[in-house]
């Protein structure tokens, strides 16, 4: 017997990746509910062969459904989370509001699959889509030869910024070779043949909130004690975020063990040949479940220094991938409690 499963946030660009994976992956559901906001309600949705119907987030029943997985937005999550989970269906929430919340487990199940043992709020938060694809190639590293500080710089696509973001990158592209790309409305200056330093708004002391999910959230997954500094950058791809990656150890690992640990890891892939086209892009991590790795090698301006590169695609790993994975493990555990049929 399957699960009563509702996705909120269903007519976004996660929401619609996350009914993909649950039909790729077979995950058991009996009933599938599609939830978004009133201006939605009977847009369709598919979910495999079946055509699902928007149904309204004020008017939905959530003690009907097992488990919920959100994807639109924290002031949603924050109006809504918390009801949902008292109600009694587990919330794995894909937006920021509950990630730094210590009654809320942030869980990357490659990671850190024993935080959802617990859930005080039954909620499980899903990390941000630069750090999921970060600690997945961090952890099994940490496991060997402990990490002390962490430099990585982000590649990230406008799919990282919802379907407003894509369509502005479409619009500036097309308009560069007609009649001058339109004005930025979604990012702060033209994404077309540009790159952007900038990722969600800027803190007092310098850094991007994005950089500071990236720092924090690593922490609060794999282990507070490493150092984390990132600069996040917007750049003109539809979908999968790259990042430049400088790790130091406490102490010596090779670069040869480097890769044969992430060979063994899960969900990591690795693809490092020394030629042309040895490497993984963004392009081709699109539709992909794994975090990608390659450029491997030794960093000799610090003591025990290692250098990669590593690429996911953020609709996936970075997200809805992700999410399904939580419920995946919840299930493996015995975990979700189903209801009866009314």
């Amino acid at each position: 017997m399957g699960y009563r499963v509702a996705v909120v946030g269903a007519t976004g660009n996660v929401g619609r990746e996350m009914f993909n994976i649950l039909e790729e992956v077979k995950f058991p559901v009996d009933k599938m509910h599609a939830i978004a906001s009133r201006k939605s309600i009977g847009v369709e949705v598919s979910f495999g062969s079946q055509i699902l119907h928007c149904e309204d987030l004020e008017q939905f029943d959530f003690s009907k459904v097992d488990i919920v997985l959100m994807s639109a937005g924290g002031a949603i999550s924050k109006a809504w989370g918390e009801k949902i989970g008292a109600a009694g269906a587990i919330v794995i929430d894909n937006s920021s509001h509950f990630r730094m919340d210590p009654d809320v487990p942030l869980v990357v199940p490659e990671v850190n699959p024993d935080a959802v043992d617990k859930l005080p709020k039954n909620i499980i938060a899903n990390p941000n889509c630069s750090t999921a694809q970060l600690v997945v190639v961090l952890a099994p590293l940490h496991a060997e030869a402990k990490i002390k500080r962490v430099v990585v710089s982000t590649y990230q696509s406008v799919s990282g910024a919802g379907k407003e973001g894509m369509d502005e990158l479409w619009e500036q592209t097309k308009g560069v070779f007609v009649l001058g790309a339109p004005a930025p409305k979604k990012f702060t200056k033209q994404i077309a043949f540009n790159v952007i330093p900038h990722i969600d708004v800027f803190m007092e002391d310098g850094f991007t909130k994005e950089e500071w999910k990236m720092m924090m959230e690593t922490k609060k997954i794999l282990d507070p004690s490493i150092k984390l500094t990132a600069t996040c950058v917007r750049v003109p791809v539809m979908v999968g975020h790259a990042e430049a990656v400088n790790i130091e150890f406490e102490t010596p690992l090779d670069e040869d063990d480097v890769r044969e640990i992430l060979r063994d890891a899960d969900g990591v892939q690795v693809v490092d040949k020394r030629e042309d086209g040895g490497y993984m892009t963004p392009k081709e991590s699109a539709g992909e479940f794994p975090v990608y790795v390659s450029r491997i090698r030794t960093d000799p301006t610090v003591e025990n220094g290692i250098a990669l590169w590593c690429v996911a695609d953020n609709l996936r790993k970075g997200a809805a991938l992700n999410a399904v994975q939580i419920a995946q493990l919840l299930h493996e555990k015995g975990l979700i409690k189903q209801k009866l049929p009314a």
